[in-house]
């Protein structure tokens, strides 16, 4: 006894699964591109000006917060010990820029105390940090 020949089903290539694992993969390389920002002043409400470029070099980021406390690249510091670090990175670096990161809420006096000992130093370029609106 035989039984008849079963005609065998066409082979078919599923592709539903290996798009769901693409979207997958693309998901997290997207995910994980927003985290490898780099950010080197603490967070502070910048002033907004339209007309504002990137600086692109040797960066030194002072920060200034609200209560008028400074930072130089995330590391809490007084004047007299920022001045001598801006100087000591000056003479190894060519023409550091040194970027002010001042909250709004400072008083523009002590942001010029700060601009007026830092241009005091031979080689050090100044630029100040600003949002655009």
């Amino acid at each position: 006894m035989r039984l008849p020949n079963e005609p065998e089903p066409p082979f078919q290539i599923n592709i539903v699964p290996m798009i769901d694992v693409i979207f997958a993969i693309l998901t997290f390389f997207i995910m994980s591109t927003l985290f490898l920002t780099r950010s080197e002043g603490l967070p502070v409400n910048l002033p907004e000006a339209s007309r504002s470029e990137k600086q692109v070099s040797n960066q030194l980021v002072v920060t200034i917060d609200q209560s008028g406390k400074l930072a130089l690249n995330r590391q809490p510091i007084q004047l007299d010990g920022l001045i001598a670090e801006v100087q000591s990175r000056a003479l190894t670096e060519q023409q550091p820029v040194v970027v002010i990161n001042a909250d709004e809420a400072v008083s523009h006096g002590q942001v010029i105390a700060v601009m007026d000992r830092l241009r005091a130093i031979e080689g050090v370029r100044l630029a100040i940090a600003t949002q655009r609106p």
